[in-house]
């Protein structure tokens, strides 16, 4: 139960959202029925019974939490082998046992879903993607990281454990089929599901930063079952991708973590889709969203914090609506393309998830920074803004889709399926990005940990009240307030943090918190 929030104050938002999906779409989609059911669960019971409840004096944000959990929903699908999250809305007809569920925005559904009340949709999920028939390489991803920060917020390390040999299986697929002599992984841009990239195919900060994080993810669950050899071996595997990470895709010239192209002995030749730059070992020259990554799966060097001066650089990746994919200056910048989906400068909310996640692990890190605090909310922001489709009738709702420009707010997937007649909708409420995980972890600062010390490091500092209620976190319910006047919440100034509706630390101003849960 929630412990200063009422969820009924918060109604009116999903019925409006209904409204605009009828508006939108001309029906709403409530998902696909449960096993045995006729019809669908309604959103609103659906959020009644599983969300965190949030309260802000930025209302912008506000609705949008509600929006993003009302259009999350619509992918949730319980199947007879359990729940499964899908990415477009649910495939019914599809061959697989899935709904058409893909791997590639796997991490961001478990990070949303750790925060529900019935913790077997994020394992079901996670469960899901280690079986040995659904094809976890199908694009690159951090499953094992995923499953791991799902337990740091759950508190039980079981999932983990129960999948370790699963997860030690699908890392030596990947090393078996995309690692070369030299130790790094290639990967094609489009199996990163960054298609029509500037930097294109090679050794890509994508899948070397995920396998560094997913080969400690593996040595840290095998510590838990006390298998110190598997332990050793995964921490020296991370050790050396952090060392390669380092030494070979920073580019010291344009001080930034890029592509590398492939060795000449790579077996990325072999691979029909492989488009050849004619170089080896040769820096691509870009400097893409992707080469943040590494301050969210690596821990790199001091100083190369000075990479993040290109994020709000107007020649760089600074957009009204986002950051672009690719920075401006490039002469490659937005090249013409017939497909729909490119990542040479569109924004995506794909890669604005993995920013916002990568600058809040920046900033937590030790020593100065070259951004602050603020520039996390300027971005969360600027993501807000971007989430909205001005309808016919010249109305704007909220929405979530594919690409769009950083600049107009278009979204340009949507536009080029509607003039080609071809998959029109396809991307309606595409579950390809998060929200609440980068608000709850980022925004409101909770840094989800093994043990029962609770850390709370907000970035937000502009709001004058906000409260995140009845939030799951090693099997109590939490609640963390910042009131500025004391008058919204009525339990005194200051923030505060609560566990199980017994208030256990407070300050006066807006910080870090820490408590130790009773």
């Amino acid at each position: 139960m929630p412990f200063v929030l009422q969820p009924e104050n918060y109604q009116h938002y999903v019925k409006q959202f209904e409204a605009d999906e009828r508006a939108a779409t001309g029906r709403v989609y409530d998902g696909e029925p449960a096993p045995g059911a006729a019809i669908s669960e309604a959103a609103w019971p659906w959020m009644e019974r599983e969300i965190p409840w949030f309260d802000s004096s930025d209302k912008a944000v506000e609705e949008m939490y509600y929006f993003r959990w009302y259009a999350w929903k619509k992918h949730l699908v319980q199947t007879p082998q359990g729940y499964v999250i899908t990415e477009w809305l649910p495939k019914p007809e599809s061959k697989d046992a899935g709904y058409g569920a893909l791997p590639d925005a796997a991490p961001f559904h478990l990070g949303e879903a750790r925060w529900l009340h019935t913790r077997a949709i994020a394992e079901d999920d996670a469960r899901f993607w280690f079986r040995p028939e659904n094809d976890a390489l199908k694009y690159s991803d951090a499953l094992a990281t995923a499953v791991r920060e799902v337990t740091l917020a759950n508190g039980d390390t079981e999932l983990a454990t129960s999948l370790l040999a699963e997860m030690k299986r699908v890392y030596a697929e990947w090393e078996r089929t995309q690692q070369d002599a030299n130790g790094l992984f290639w990967s094609i841009d489009t199996r990163d599901a960054m298609e029509k990239s500037i930097s294109g195919d090679g050794y890509r900060p994508t899948l070397n930063s995920y396998m560094e994080s997913d080969a400690r993810a593996i040595a840290a669950t095998a510590q838990l079952t006390h298998d110190e050899t598997v332990a050793h071996e995964f921490k020296a595997k991370a050790d050396r991708l952090h060392r390669l990470i380092e030494t070979v895709l920073w580019n010291p010239t344009d001080k930034f973590y890029e592509v590398v192209s492939p060795a000449k002995d790579s077996s990325i030749h072999s691979q029909k889709k492989f488009k050849d730059p004619g170089t080896a070992m040769q820096f691509s020259g870009a400097r893409e969203l992707i080469g943040y990554l590494p301050w969210q799966y690596s821990e790199p060097a001091p100083g190369h914090g000075i990479a993040w001066k290109q994020l709000f650089d107007p020649q760089g990746f600074d957009g009204r609506y986002g950051a672009t994919t690719a920075e401006r200056r490039n002469p490659r910048f937005r090249f013409p393309s017939s497909d729909q989906c490119t990542w040479n400068g569109p924004a995506w909310p794909f890669a604005m998830t993995q920013t916002l996640n990568t600058l809040a692990a920046y900033l937590d890190g030790a020593g100065s920074h070259v951004l602050q605090r603020s520039d996390y909310m300027r971005l969360f922001d600027r993501y807000v803004l971007a989430q909205h489709l001005t309808l016919k009738d010249k109305r704007t709702i909220d929405w979530i889709d594919e690409d769009y420009d950083a600049d107009t707010d278009e979204w340009i997937a949507k536009r080029m399926l509607i003039e080609k007649h071809k998959q029109v909708g396809r991307g309606n409420y595409y579950n390809h990005s998060g929200f609440a995980d980068p608000l709850i972890c980022g925004a409101i600062g909770l840094r989800p940990q093994a043990g029962g010390h609770v850390v709370i490091e907000p970035l937000v500092r502009a709001w004058s009240y906000f409260a995140i209620d009845a939030l799951p976190y090693h099997g109590h319910m939490l609640t963390i307030v910042w009131d500025a006047t004391g008058s919204r919440y009525k339990h005194g100034k200051g923030m505060w943090l609560a566990e199980d509706g017994h208030i256990l630390s407070r300050r006066p101003t807006l910080g870090r918190l820490e408590a130790q849960l009773k």
